[in-house]
């Protein structure tokens, strides 16, 4: 049972039945607290005063004696995830997405009790500790079974628990969510979850929480402050109705359109039509038997059981990847579903990459990524991510992040391939508000930069010419020579430049000559080594660069692709991150296309802004540690199928997805300090606190993000692997490659010379043969003849009187 103070100051704990609880919740003064710690700073003073007048609710423990002190407390079997970082979010619509998580990890049944926090940003969620952390001490009971839950949630909650007299400060009625439930006020907390074991109790039924059904046809919609009681039509749904918004009778109803000529399952095909059925919407359905049992109909009359048993035989049976069939299902309205889980799909790289490749994630990115994938929508959630990541690095020009202990900046050069009329085109706007004030720093260099160009065309026969200024333009057009791009390079102080282009033929054309050199830039641009470039004219430009530094972002057609990557064993073709634009052809036009608003641009320009005050070397070990988990992986499953191609590819794209996902949480870093300061007050913490952002950083290696490095990291080799393996593996089949895959025997033995093959005695015709047989056909008599008297002369071997070799001894 619970209990609690009248206030944060007082140090008497008082029994908390049902009625006080339900007192405190309509309490006015509660409320009116609640209301003003809305208005203020979370970490201020009068925040923390007007905190300690809200009663204090002890969930963790009851104590002895009846005050608040460590030594009489009790364990009451409970604890509570304090989510205080939420992105930004509003907490009801996180709440609303981790019921739906609960329900399907079959965790709903250890809630007890879900509010708003008292600050009106956060979310609080009491829940009862499972059985498995008994063995534990009270307060690393309490800290292992935040962290189980919070990483099975996907959420973060850093706090730890010193000991166990701390309380969870009251919120008014209008801030729960769901509960109390009963079991807040039983004697015995564990002993009824231990007796449940992992069931639901029956004081705590499914039904009563308030599923956040996306709005669409045929949802229920609630009030998010509303009380979370049953409704009369979704009385025993225990699953949601719908799949990322479209109603399960629907994909039902579109499944049997495309895969059965429109009819339903009768009675002589249900059987087999059900297994299919079952077999396909398993991988929507989280691979739970009552969820399937929930959206798929009894057709014709087929028996509740039979139904059941086909559907428990389709969970039984072997997983081949994401099927086919419910992926133009979902095509076909507008949806297609994320990737294969792990261990479950092909190898190979699908022919149509998923739209919603980052949906798993995308609502708990950053602010600025999350806005950017606003202004383009969710199908092109992955290319906009792959196009911004360069524009970040190059923004973060002072981070240089250790992977595998070489510390580099973040450089990046990414593709976006795509079709014409495929949507690359929203990308434009996007990386132009992340660049916005590199551009305006640009065009009043360029301004300066055509002064003198006037000034010189004035005093062209005069003999005190204007000196030519070198001023540090970054944004750099790839419509350019090699040696102005060079100059160029050369000037940026030491920053990263930054290349942009919406048509991908600029540089085919551009180039076409000389594809070489962009090529040998870009991967010294990828890793930051040395360039130089010298002319023996004085006016020639001559171009010393201790570290190049250059991202590229290019948009283009996949022919534009081929283009530009045209030699695949030099490394190019394993620098670049290359995205898919998804396959509209068949897409209905949108009601309100989507388009990057003003406040998105305002977004996204606050982030760029405090990117450029980050300066140091990070190391990140759960990042690091991920990165080298992926790599295992891809190894192990590509040793098992000997694809080499597959596992070579694996190496850069390690690197260039910890270099993306860095970036990503740089985005959050300045989120939270934002949301925290403000930009100015932010601003004004990275400079007065230079090392600030690297601790916020090591913060930042969250679940959602280590989750996003896998996605990014997927997506970045199942691209590079669907556009090139063809090419690769014929690049290095070719006989003009003289590479470790044609002859992978170094080391030479006996038998590996001409010489060592002859015997003590050899005739000129054994000599020619064996020659013939190392070297080739080409052979002659007279290369024979010179080898015989090359090795006469340096006494390897004699000439006998019967006109045979002999070998010297």
């Amino acid at each position: 049972m619970i209990s609690y103070c009248k206030n944060g100051k007082s140090a008497q704990v008082l029994a908390c039945p049902q009625e006080t609880l339900n007192e405190i919740f309509d309490s006015p003064e509660v409320a009116e607290v609640c209301q003003k710690l809305t208005g203020v700073d979370h970490d201020s003073d009068e925040a923390k005063v007007l905190k300690q007048g809200l009663p204090l609710l002890m969930f963790m423990a009851n104590y002895t004696d009846g005050h608040r002190h460590a030594k009489s407390a009790v364990p009451t079997g409970m604890a509570y995830l304090d989510l205080d970082e939420l992105n930004g979010e509003d907490p009801r619509e996180v709440w609303k997405r981790l019921v739906q998580l609960l329900i399907m990890l079959e965790l709903e049944h250890l809630i007890v009790l879900a509010h708003v926090s008292c600050s009106g940003r956060g979310l609080r969620i009491v829940y009862i500790i499972p059985s498995q952390f008994d063995i534990l001490k009270p307060t690393e009971r309490i800290d292992q079974s935040k962290q189980w839950l919070a990483a099975k949630l996907g959420v973060t909650d850093d706090s730890k628990t010193k000991d166990l007299a701390r309380g969870s400060f009251a919120v008014p009625r209008s801030y729960v969510l769901y509960g109390p439930d009963k079991r807040l006020f039983e004697e015995s907390v564990n002993a009824s979850v231990k007796e449940g074991s992992l069931t639901p109790s029956p004081s705590f039924p499914l039904t009563r929480l308030p599923v956040a059904f996306p709005k669409g046809k045929g949802s229920d919609e609630r009030d998010g402050n509303e009380s979370p009681l049953p409704l009369e039509g979704d009385r025993g749904r225990l699953f949601p109705t719908h799949y990322h918004g479209i109603p399960f009778t629907d994909i039902i109803a579109k499944y049997w359109e495309l895969n059965n000529h429109g009819f339903e399952p009768t009675i002589g095909d249900r059987d087999t039509l059900t297994y299919q059925l079952a077999c396909d919407l398993r991988h929507i359905c989280a691979k739970n038997a009552d969820w399937l049992d929930q959206v798929i109909p009894c057709y014709n009359g087929f028996p509740i059981e039979e139904k059941r048993a086909k559907i428990k035989s389709a969970l039984s049976s072997e997983y081949n990847g994401f099927p086919m069939r419910l992926r133009n299902v979902l095509n076909a309205l507008s949806l297609s579903p994320g990737p294969s889980p792990k261990g479950e799909g092909s190898e190979e790289p699908d022919t149509n990459e998923s739209p919603l490749f980052l949906e798993g994630v995308r609502g708990r990115l950053p602010m600025g990524v999350r806005d950017s994938i606003d202004a383009v929508g969710p199908s092109l959630a992955m290319p906009v991510v792959t196009a911004i990541c360069p524009c970040i690095g190059a923004l973060a020009t002072g981070v240089q992040l250790d992977v595998h202990g070489t510390k580099r900046g973040l450089n990046l050069i990414s593709y976006i391939a795509g079709d014409f009329a495929s949507g690359k085109g929203g990308i434009d706007p996007v990386v132009e508000a992340w660049m916005s004030e590199v551009a305006a720093l640009d065009k009043m260099y360029q301004q300066q930069e055509e002064e003198w160009r006037a000034k010189k065309r004035a005093a062209k026969n005069q003999k005190n010419q204007p000196e030519e200024p070198k001023l540090p333009v970054r944004w750099l057009t790839l419509n350019n020579t090699v040696a102005n791009l060079a100059e160029r390079l050369a000037n940026t102080e030491g920053k990263h430049g930054f290349s942009f282009t919406p048509e991908a033929d600029t540089v085919a054309q551009k180039w076409k000559s000389t594809m070489c050199d962009f090529s040998v830039m870009l991967r010294q641009s990828y890793d930051g080594s040395k360039f130089e470039r010298e002319a023996r004219s004085a006016d020639a430009v001559n171009v010393h660069i201790e570290h190049l530094l250059w991202n590229v972002t290019m948009c283009g057609t996949p022919d534009a692709l081929y283009r530009v990557v045209n030699n695949y064993t030099d490394g190019f073709q394993s620098r670049i991150a290359v995205a898919r634009t998804p396959d509209n052809t068949f897409a209905p036009l949108e009601d309100k296309p989507y388009v990057l608003t003003d406040r998105q641009r305002d977004r996204i320009q606050q982030v760029a802004h405090l990117l450029p005050l980050m300066y140091g070397e990070v190391v990140l070990p759960k990042l690091e540690a991920k990165g080298r988990a992926w790599v295992e992986r891809i190894r192990l499953e590509t040793m098992k199928n000997d694809d080499r191609t597959r596992a070579r590819q694996r190496f850069r794209v390690c690197v260039t997805a910890q270099r993306m996902v860095c970036c990503l949480m740089l985005c959050k870093v300045c989120e939270g300090l934002i949301q925290k300061h403000g930009l100015s007050g932010a601003e004004a913490q990275l400079k007065q606190k230079p090392g600030l952002w690297r601790e916020l950083l090591l913060k930042a290696q969250t679940p959602t993000m280590l989750e996003a490095y896998d996605v990014i990291a997927d997506s970045l080799l199942e691209n590079a692997l669907y556009f090139f393996r063809d090419r690769i593996e014929n690049a290095f089949q070719s006989r003009d490659y003289a590479g470790g895959l044609n002859g992978e025997r170094q080391k030479r033995g006996k038998n590996d010379s001409i010489f060592e093959r002859l015997d003590i005695q050899f005739t000129f015709q054994q000599a020619m043969q064996h020659s013939v047989a190392v070297k080739g056909s080409n052979v002659t008599h007279n290369t024979v003849r010179q080898m015989l008297k090359n090795w006469r002369k340096q006494g390897l071997v004699v000439l006998d009187q019967d006109g045979n070799y002999r070998k010297v001894s």
